[in-house]
């Protein structure tokens, strides 16, 4: 597939485009400058684009079968959890059209917990949740994956456990951890399962080595309500009612695009 990397310099989004490079993907990369792309594969075509320009985001999803969203605000504020983390997914579902693509977005385990301090902060969750209900509001085919502590995991820590519910809320390690290699792996092989179609989980490794066979931990998983917002067993505690207008405005314009998936 011509796959396009969101976030494709950073910590998760080098090694997925490595990844999918490996698995036979023919990659674009979106990147802020030309010198940001330096560092990736050769085998990546380097598009630049700014995800918060809506207007610079056409040449890079022209002609693309799938995009991954690996990007994050990095620590920028109630701001940029707006404009980064949902923006960015906005801008770029708008910008595709009525393109059939596939989706891989990654957010974080922990995403539906508001009253933590981190996101009463950052507002994070609230917009990288709002983020996902875009991508199932599109109509099209994803997948949402909600990562555990990056690195954290221990040498003997691989074997992968896909999670329901988003119920591990303490804020940090005990939540789960994972290599992001693993959550690259999963990312990529996202796009070509049938088994991860409209499945939206929480990603963690446990002790013991990984597991070969991915779509038997995807077929595992029960989809996502068909025209729902919300991961299936999510805590329903972000009404759409209470939403910023300019978000439910937002789904509104996704949900009516028509698509063919």
């Amino acid at each position: 597939m011509k796959t396009l990397v969101i976030g494709a310099t950073g910590s998760i989004g080098r090694l997925v485009v490595e990844e999918a490079i490996r698995q036979g993907h023919q990659i674009r990369a979106l990147v802020r400058s030309e010198a940001k792309g330096r560092g990736l594969p050769k085998q990546a075509e380097i598009m630049v684009g700014d995800l918060t320009k809506p207007e610079s985001l056409g040449a890079a999803v022209n002609g693309v079968d799938a995009v991954v969203f690996t990007h994050g605000s990095d620590g920028g504020g109630k701001v940029a959890s707006e404009t980064v983390d949902y923006g960015g997914v906005r801008n770029v579902l708008m910008a595709l059209g009525s393109k059939p693509v596939r989706i891989a977005l990654m957010t974080a385990i922990g995403v539906t917990n508001r009253t933590g301090s981190y996101n009463r902060s950052t507002e994070s969750h609230d917009w990288k949740r709002r983020a996902e209900r875009l991508v199932r509001s599109s109509g099209l085919s994803y997948t949402i994956v909600r990562p555990g502590w990056f690195d954290y995991n221990k040498a003997d820590e691989h074997h992968l456990v896909f999670l329901q519910g988003d119920t591990r809320h303490a804020g940090n390690s005990s939540d789960g951890v994972i290599a992001r290699s693993q959550i690259a792996e999963v990312l990529v092989h996202s796009l070509t399962s049938d088994q991860a179609l409209r499945k939206t989980f929480e990603l963690v490794a446990t002790k013991g080595p990984a597991q070969k066979n991915l779509d038997d931990l995807f077929g595992a998983l029960d989809a996502d309500p068909e025209n729902g917002i919300d991961g299936v067993r999510d805590t329903p505690n972000q009404p759409l009612d209470d939403e910023p207008q300019r978000v439910k405005d937002d789904l509104r314009t996704l949900a009516s695009n028509p698509r063919q998936t």
